[in-house]
């Protein structure tokens, strides 16, 4: 059972650290021209392989299968059909990995291997890149060289190995399409983004910041663990969701920063000449905590995975879209009962905030009353998302317990309120 305190992802926070230097050498050897079209595949691919091997041992060789049966498919297979196989073979391969996790936790009680940990969270993004690869060869958004017809050249491969190896997306997203990183590689020389110093900086003191203020509440959240009453409590277990949150927030940023150090991530200058990079995001503390929805907060929330499981998931299936698509989700992040549990009660709960919003919306047309459903409603997402986070991360039987409790009394708080406004209002 995973220790309440025990917050992995250190080790990953670090090799990223460590690759952002060669990730600055890569942006100004390519921009000054000094590196070919072949020699910027290569650079991105060594490296990302060198870093595979470093940080997961022979662990690694699991994501080197992955991207040769990939690879294998990809060239041999009509674009046609090309998905559902890829889809079937890479879902297959990552689910064996993690019932062998869950067999090794559950059934032999024995530690989990951080390399291995580290494999399988760089398998499942691997997952994302290569069904993001497939889906745009099915649609037609991109077009790779012929497939086997006699020889096929090394260098015919190297675009996708690049693509799915790259070390700034191996240990971290965001997810970015095939197409938008090969048009970066082919023209860093001929259309450089700015120096990317400024925004590396800014970004790797944003993380030190929010690692501070991860740590400053784990010290206070052992402190007061003892002798909570209803609203301490409360304020207990949202702090406990903000300290597992703000762990994705430093690996959201992070990860982003990594690639915007080779370029990667520009989007042009605003009328007041401030520079923007954040076309590559997976999210942000303040625009993704203010929320005032469920729906909304579950859109910003890790957007670019959401927004691949919207396309994956949500606008292929006719029946049960968001079901499927929270299902799935579960599926891809290893079907623990932690996970299960909290994304069960997720799903739940964002199709609970449609009915209620599209309800009780149109009834709401008091100002004042507008105002305390969007503090109510905010509240009630703070509530839902920290019971989601704590028993997704944690899993533990009295955890969840402890927050379907608050969950459940706080719910029938907002809905009683909630309901009593519109009455209000309607009078």
């Amino acid at each position: 059972m995973v220790s309440i305190w025990d917050f992995s992802g250190s080790a990953q926070l670090i090799y990223q650290i460590i690759s952002i230097p060669f990730a600055l050498i890569f942006y100004c050897l390519a921009t000054k021209g000094y590196l070919s079209l072949i020699q910027r595949y290569i650079y991105l691919g060594v490296g990302g392989f060198s870093l595979a091997v470093i940080s997961m041992g022979w662990y690694s060789a699991v994501l080197f299968v992955s991207v040769i049966m990939s690879t294998l498919l990809i060239y041999s297979v009509d674009s046609q059909k090309i998905h559902r196989r890829i889809f079937i073979v890479q879902m297959l391969w990552q689910s064996f990995w993690h019932m062998l996790l869950l067999f090794r936790l559950h059934w032999q009680e024995e530690p989990a291997d951080p390399r291995f940990l580290l494999m399988l969270s760089s398998l499942m993004l691997l997952t994302q890149r290569v069904t993001s690869v497939s889906m745009d060869l099915e649609e037609g958004k991109v077009i790779l060289y012929p497939r086997f017809k006699g020889r096929i050249y090394a260098s015919h491969l190297l675009p996708y190995t690049c693509y799915t190896l790259s070390f700034v997306c191996l240990l971290g997203g965001p997810l970015c399409p095939y197409g938008h990183f090969m048009s970066f590689v082919q023209n860093i020389q001929q259309n450089p983004p700015p120096s990317p110093l400024h925004r590396v900086s800014m970004r790797l003191l944003w993380v030190f910041i929010l690692e501070v203020i991860k740590y400053v509440l784990i010290f206070f959240l052992k402190a007061s663990s003892v002798n909570l009453n209803f609203f301490s409590g409360l304020l207990w277990m949202w702090s406990l969701s903000l300290v597992l949150k703000i762990t994705y927030y430093s690996h959201w940023a992070l990860s982003e920063c990594l690639n915007n150090a080779i370029g990667l991530g520009f989007c042009g200058n605003h009328l007041t000449g401030f520079q923007c990079w954040n076309s590559l995001s997976d999210g942000e503390l303040w625009t993704t905590e203010t929320s005032c929805r469920l729906s909304e907060f579950t859109r910003r929330w890790n957007g670019t995975t959401a927004a691949w499981l919207r396309r994956l998931i949500y606008q292929r299936c006719q029946t049960f879209p968001l079901g499927l698509t929270f299902g799935f989700s579960a599926l891809w992040h290893g079907l623990h009962p932690g996970q299960v549990k909290g994304f069960f009660f997720w799903a739940v709960s964002v199709k609970a905030d449609y009915q209620l919003h599209n309800h009780l919306s149109p009834r709401l047309t008091s100002p004042w009353i507008r105002k305390v459903y969007r503090c109510l409603s905010w509240i009630q997402t703070q509530m839902v998302m920290a019971c989601v986070i704590i028993t997704i991360e944690l899993g533990q039987v009295t955890l969840w317990s402890f927050c379907m409790n608050y969950i459940s009394i706080s719910s029938l708080i907002y809905i009683l309120t909630v309901c009593l406004s519109a009455a209000l209002s309607s009078c």
